[in-house]
């Protein structure tokens, strides 16, 4: 993982490089990407800024996500209908995601280029994105009997 000072300046320079207008909110915004130690929900980044910059919209918020989406600077995890986002290692990776509280943590195995070649082969698309997620339950949920979630298997 990058430090968050170095994430800042790349994801700020892909901006400039986008002539896209920098206002004190996006790059505020920037910041709490660079420096996030987990993976935030826009909301999440959203309910953070909004503390220093009242007026800021969601829609600010969504669209700088998007735009550094596009360019390669963050990566999206669909996360049971809600979107995260990690600023951190923004190429695919794994992630371990926690079924009872959707902890999400950055798995260590790095994707193989020669698998994703033979899938677009075998299926005959290109591939534009793609995620690889394990579920399971996180060291604190496998300690504390809750109920069980949808998707979750009973454990013997």
């Amino acid at each position: 993982m990058a430090e968050p000072g170095v994430r800042f300046d790349e994801m700020m320079a892909a901006l400039k490089a986008r002539a896209f207008r920098l206002t004190p909110q996006r790059v505020e915004l920037v910041r709490l990407i660079a420096a996030s130690d987990g993976h935030p929900s826009a909301a999440q980044l959203y309910a953070r800024i909004r503390r220093r910059f009242p007026t800021l919209s969601q829609a600010t918020v969504y669209k700088t996500l998007s735009l550094l989406k596009d360019m390669d600077q963050v990566l999206e995890i669909d996360l049971h209908g809600d979107r995260r986002d990690d600023g951190h290692r923004p190429r695919p990776h794994p992630h371990v995601i926690c079924l009872r509280c959707d902890r999400i943590m950055d798995g260590e195995a790095e994707l193989d280029p020669a698998l994703i070649r033979k899938q677009e082969r075998a299926s005959g698309y290109k591939l534009l994105h793609y995620q690889v997620s394990f579920y399971g339950l996180c060291p604190e949920c496998r300690t504390q009997p809750t109920v069980q979630r949808k998707g979750e298997r009973r454990q013997p």
